[in-house]
Protein backbone atom coordinates (compact mmCIF):
# COMPACT_ATOMS: atom_id res chain seq x y z
CA UNK A 1 0.00 0.00 0.00
CA UNK A 2 1.44 3.36 -1.05
CA UNK A 3 1.68 5.87 1.77
CA UNK A 4 0.28 9.38 1.52
CA UNK A 5 2.74 11.85 -0.11
CA UNK A 6 4.59 14.34 2.08
CA UNK A 7 4.45 18.07 1.32
CA UNK A 8 6.93 20.45 2.93
CA UNK A 9 5.33 23.88 2.84
CA UNK A 10 5.63 27.47 4.03
CA UNK A 11 2.41 29.24 4.92
CA UNK A 12 2.70 32.49 2.92
CA UNK A 13 5.15 31.51 0.18
CA UNK A 14 3.42 32.05 -3.19
CA UNK A 15 5.09 28.95 -4.64
CA UNK A 16 3.85 26.82 -1.75
CA UNK A 17 0.38 28.40 -1.91
CA UNK A 18 -0.07 27.48 -5.56
CA UNK A 19 1.08 23.92 -4.92
CA UNK A 20 -1.51 23.60 -2.15
CA UNK A 21 -4.24 25.01 -4.40
CA UNK A 22 -3.47 22.45 -7.08
CA UNK A 23 -3.45 19.58 -4.58
CA UNK A 24 -6.89 20.57 -3.35
CA UNK A 25 -8.21 21.09 -6.87
CA UNK A 26 -6.90 17.60 -7.70
CA UNK A 27 -8.48 16.05 -4.58
CA UNK A 28 -5.03 14.85 -3.50
CA UNK A 29 -4.34 14.27 0.17
CA UNK A 30 -0.84 14.87 1.56
CA UNK A 31 0.89 14.77 4.89
CA UNK A 32 1.70 18.44 5.31
CA UNK A 33 4.84 19.53 7.09
CA UNK A 34 4.86 23.25 7.74
CA UNK A 35 8.36 24.64 8.19
CA UNK A 36 10.32 27.80 8.96
CA UNK A 37 13.14 28.76 6.62
CA UNK A 38 15.50 29.44 9.53
CA UNK A 39 14.94 25.95 10.95
CA UNK A 40 14.63 23.53 8.04
CA UNK A 41 14.05 19.89 8.96
CA UNK A 42 16.96 17.54 8.31
CA UNK A 43 14.55 15.13 6.59
CA UNK A 44 13.58 17.81 4.07
CA UNK A 45 17.20 18.75 3.34
CA UNK A 46 18.10 15.10 2.87
CA UNK A 47 15.35 14.73 0.28
CA UNK A 48 15.92 18.15 -1.33
CA UNK A 49 19.32 19.71 -0.53
CA UNK A 50 18.41 23.02 -2.19
CA UNK A 51 16.31 23.78 0.89
CA UNK A 52 13.41 25.68 -0.64
CA UNK A 53 9.70 24.91 -0.57
CA UNK A 54 7.45 23.42 -1.67
CA UNK A 55 8.83 19.90 -1.84
CA UNK A 56 6.61 16.89 -2.51
CA UNK A 57 7.82 13.38 -1.72
CA UNK A 58 5.89 10.56 -3.36
CA UNK A 59 6.55 6.85 -2.87
CA UNK A 60 6.96 5.08 -6.18
CA UNK A 61 5.81 1.44 -6.43
CA UNK A 62 8.64 -0.98 -7.15
CA UNK A 63 11.35 1.47 -6.10
CA UNK A 64 13.14 1.93 -2.80
CA UNK A 65 13.62 5.63 -3.58
CA UNK A 66 10.70 8.06 -3.52
CA UNK A 67 10.02 10.59 -6.24
CA UNK A 68 11.02 14.06 -5.04
CA UNK A 69 9.35 16.99 -6.82
CA UNK A 70 11.08 20.26 -5.97
CA UNK A 71 9.39 22.82 -8.23
CA UNK A 72 5.93 24.16 -7.47
CA UNK A 73 4.74 24.08 -11.08
CA UNK A 74 5.87 20.46 -11.40
CA UNK A 75 3.95 19.62 -8.22
CA UNK A 76 0.85 21.26 -9.68
CA UNK A 77 1.08 19.36 -12.96
CA UNK A 78 1.79 16.08 -11.14
CA UNK A 79 -1.24 16.51 -8.87
CA UNK A 80 -3.58 17.43 -11.70
CA UNK A 81 -2.24 14.58 -13.81
CA UNK A 82 -3.47 12.22 -11.08
CA UNK A 83 -6.92 13.80 -10.99
CA UNK A 84 -8.26 16.87 -12.74
CA UNK A 85 -12.00 17.08 -12.02
CA UNK A 86 -12.13 20.78 -12.94
CA UNK A 87 -10.23 20.41 -16.22
CA UNK A 88 -7.42 22.78 -15.25
CA UNK A 89 -4.93 21.12 -17.60
CA UNK A 90 -7.27 21.64 -20.57
CA UNK A 91 -6.54 18.13 -21.87
CA UNK A 92 -9.30 18.40 -24.49
CA UNK A 93 -7.14 20.90 -26.37
CA UNK A 94 -3.71 19.43 -27.12
CA UNK A 95 -2.24 22.88 -27.76
CA UNK A 96 -3.56 24.48 -24.58
CA UNK A 97 -1.19 23.13 -21.93
CA UNK A 98 2.05 24.03 -23.77
CA UNK A 99 0.69 27.54 -24.28
CA UNK A 100 -0.30 27.80 -20.62
CA UNK A 101 3.15 26.65 -19.49
CA UNK A 102 4.72 29.25 -21.81
CA UNK A 103 2.48 32.01 -20.38
CA UNK A 104 3.39 31.01 -16.82
CA UNK A 105 7.11 31.00 -17.62
CA UNK A 106 6.89 34.41 -19.31
CA UNK A 107 4.99 35.87 -16.35
CA UNK A 108 7.47 34.46 -13.86
CA UNK A 109 10.45 35.73 -15.86
CA UNK A 110 9.18 39.30 -16.01
CA UNK A 111 6.87 39.76 -13.03
CA UNK A 112 8.55 38.01 -10.10
CA UNK A 113 11.83 39.98 -10.19
CA UNK A 114 9.80 43.19 -10.52
CA UNK A 115 7.53 42.10 -7.66
CA UNK A 116 10.52 41.40 -5.40
CA UNK A 117 11.99 44.81 -6.16
CA UNK A 118 8.61 46.47 -5.50
CA UNK A 119 8.24 44.64 -2.18
CA UNK A 120 11.72 45.69 -1.08
CA UNK A 121 11.15 49.29 -2.12
CA UNK A 122 8.04 49.43 0.07
CA UNK A 123 9.61 47.63 3.02
CA UNK A 124 12.75 49.76 3.09
CA UNK A 125 11.05 53.05 2.11
CA UNK A 126 13.16 53.42 -1.00
CA UNK A 127 12.56 56.34 -3.32
CA UNK A 128 11.97 54.17 -6.42
CA UNK A 129 8.67 52.68 -5.22
CA UNK A 130 6.60 54.08 -8.09
CA UNK A 131 9.14 52.98 -10.68
CA UNK A 132 9.14 49.46 -9.24
CA UNK A 133 5.34 49.34 -9.23
CA UNK A 134 5.20 50.49 -12.83
CA UNK A 135 7.54 47.66 -13.82
CA UNK A 136 5.01 45.22 -12.33
CA UNK A 137 2.16 46.98 -14.12
CA UNK A 138 3.45 45.87 -17.52
CA UNK A 139 2.22 42.37 -16.66
CA UNK A 140 -0.94 43.62 -14.95
CA UNK A 141 -1.98 45.33 -18.17
CA UNK A 142 -1.55 42.10 -20.12
CA UNK A 143 -3.68 40.21 -17.59
CA UNK A 144 -6.38 42.90 -17.57
CA UNK A 145 -6.56 42.59 -21.35
CA UNK A 146 -6.91 38.81 -21.14
CA UNK A 147 -9.73 39.14 -18.61
CA UNK A 148 -11.46 41.52 -21.01
CA UNK A 149 -11.76 38.62 -23.43
CA UNK A 150 -12.91 35.84 -21.08
CA UNK A 151 -13.79 35.17 -17.45
CA UNK A 152 -10.44 33.58 -16.56
CA UNK A 153 -6.89 34.23 -17.68
CA UNK A 154 -6.80 31.59 -20.42
CA UNK A 155 -10.42 31.02 -21.37
CA UNK A 156 -13.97 31.03 -19.99
CA UNK A 157 -12.95 28.20 -17.66
CA UNK A 158 -10.44 28.20 -14.82
CA UNK A 159 -7.09 26.69 -15.78
CA UNK A 160 -3.62 26.01 -14.45
CA UNK A 161 -2.71 29.56 -15.50
CA UNK A 162 -5.11 31.09 -12.98
CA UNK A 163 -3.98 29.14 -9.96
CA UNK A 164 -0.29 29.42 -10.89
CA UNK A 165 -0.37 33.23 -11.07
CA UNK A 166 -2.88 34.07 -8.35
CA UNK A 167 -0.58 33.86 -5.28
CA UNK A 168 1.91 36.30 -6.83
CA UNK A 169 -0.84 38.76 -7.69
CA UNK A 170 -2.14 38.43 -4.13
CA UNK A 171 1.33 39.39 -2.89
CA UNK A 172 1.41 42.38 -5.24
CA UNK A 173 -2.03 43.57 -4.10
CA UNK A 174 -0.95 43.52 -0.45
CA UNK A 175 2.07 45.81 -0.90
CA UNK A 176 0.05 49.01 -1.44
CA UNK A 177 -3.51 47.95 -0.70
CA UNK A 178 -5.10 51.37 -1.14
CA UNK A 179 -3.36 51.96 -4.45
CA UNK A 180 -4.47 48.57 -5.77
CA UNK A 181 -8.08 49.17 -4.74
CA UNK A 182 -8.08 52.32 -6.90
CA UNK A 183 -5.89 50.98 -9.70
CA UNK A 184 -7.09 50.80 -13.33
CA UNK A 185 -7.41 47.01 -13.25
CA UNK A 186 -11.03 46.33 -12.24
CA UNK A 187 -11.28 42.97 -13.98
CA UNK A 188 -8.06 41.75 -12.38
CA UNK A 189 -9.26 42.92 -8.95
CA UNK A 190 -12.59 41.10 -9.36
CA UNK A 191 -10.82 37.95 -10.56
CA UNK A 192 -8.41 38.05 -7.61
CA UNK A 193 -11.15 38.78 -5.07
CA UNK A 194 -13.11 35.72 -6.21
CA UNK A 195 -10.18 33.60 -5.12
CA UNK A 196 -9.38 35.48 -1.93
CA UNK A 197 -12.99 35.29 -0.72
CA UNK A 198 -13.49 31.63 -1.65
CA UNK A 199 -13.82 28.65 0.65
CA UNK A 200 -11.05 27.03 -1.38
CA UNK A 201 -8.59 29.76 -0.42
CA UNK A 202 -9.62 29.70 3.24
CA UNK A 203 -8.70 26.01 3.32
CA UNK A 204 -5.46 26.57 1.42
CA UNK A 205 -4.43 29.22 3.96
CA UNK A 206 -5.29 27.35 7.15
CA UNK A 207 -2.46 27.48 9.66
CA UNK A 208 -0.70 24.23 10.45
CA UNK A 209 1.46 23.53 13.47
CA UNK A 210 5.16 23.64 12.63
CA UNK A 211 6.38 20.14 11.94
CA UNK A 212 8.83 18.48 14.30
CA UNK A 213 10.52 15.11 14.10
CA UNK A 214 8.37 12.23 15.36
CA UNK A 215 5.28 14.43 15.33
CA UNK A 216 1.98 12.81 14.41
CA UNK A 217 1.00 13.31 10.77
CA UNK A 218 -1.12 16.30 9.81
CA UNK A 219 -3.18 15.81 6.67
CA UNK A 220 -4.09 18.43 4.07
CA UNK A 221 -6.88 18.16 1.47
CA UNK A 222 -9.18 17.24 -0.08
CA UNK A 223 -12.29 18.99 1.24
CA UNK A 224 -15.99 19.16 0.57
CA UNK A 225 -16.94 22.49 -0.99
CA UNK A 226 -19.43 24.56 1.00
Amino acid sequence: MTSTPILYSLHNCPYAIRARIALIRANQQVRIRSIKLDNKPIEMLYASPKGSVPVLIVETPGSDKPMVIEESLEIMVWALSQSDPHGLLCVNDQNALPEIIHLIADFEHHFIPALNAYSCAKRYHEDNLVECRQACEIQLKHLEERLGKHAFLFSEQESLLDIALMPFLRKFARIEKQWFRQSPYPKLRAWLNRYLQSYLFSKVMENHELWRENQADLFFGPFTKK
